[in-house]
């Protein structure tokens, strides 16, 4: 019973020694909010998802109703997180696509971009009933690798982690993760190529192709 109790205490106690803030970030459709809802179960962390948020709180400015989405007042919501950090004792995991841009960089202790194989991940898209401009908008920013250049802009190179999540399961990359932070697994960024991965499949014309179409008014 007692070394029952001693291994839920060294698996509650995982990378737990230090607070840490971490960000889950990437294109929508890449399974960010999964894998934070596990990886904040697993460490014993507060999850916060930003566009939950955002609703709750009502930390809007506008509605864009073309994209159907809401506008965030990103200095209520930066104010907001930055209070949540303040008052938490324990780790906290905070989950959205521009995590990066209202976080305040001192607070952050490791960044997660996750990526996703464009074809999966316009699969993903479709199923969520994106529409067309919306579906090519998220395919572009995941190619032209955005999320992971804001993040690096935003935190530095030291930071970030990319997580190529193409094939895994949640607790596969939530598995990896951990790895990561108990320094079992090197952190590392730029190792993730899509223009190059479509240019070798001879598909890259036609993608920017639809990416032009797309910005069609």
């Amino acid at each position: 019973m007692i070394k029952r109790q001693n291994l839920l205490l060294k698996q509650k106690g995982r990378v737990n020694k230090i607070r840490k803030v971490i960000l889950v970030t990437g294109t929508p459709g890449v399974g960010k909010t999964a894998v934070a809802h596990k990886l904040a179960s697993k460490l014993d962390a507060i999850y916060v998802g930003i566009t939950e948020l955002v609703k709750t709180e009502k930390l809007i400015t506008n509605v864009d109703e073309e994209r159907k989405t809401l506008i965030a007042d990103t200095e209520k919501v930066s104010k907001k997180l930055q209070e949540t950090i303040a008052q938490s004792k324990g780790n906290i995991i905070i989950e959205g696509h521009y995590a990066t841009d209202v976080t305040p960089n001192k607070e952050v202790t490791t960044v997660f971009v996750l990526r996703r194989d464009p074809h999966k991940l316009k699969s993903v898209l479709e199923k969520r009933g994106y529409n067309e401009k919306k579906i090519w908008e998220n395919l572009a920013a995941e190619i032209l690798d955005v999320c992971l250049c804001d993040a690096l802009s935003a935190c530095g190179a030291d930071k970030v982690c990319e997580i190529n999540v193409s094939g895994k399961t949640v607790e596969a990359v939530v598995e990896e993760i951990i790895q990561v932070l108990e320094k079992k697994q090197e952190c590392r960024s730029g190792t993730v190529d899509w223009l190059g991965k479509l240019e070798n499949e001879g598909r890259l014309e036609e993608f920017l192709k639809k990416f032009s179409s797309a910005e069609q008014p």
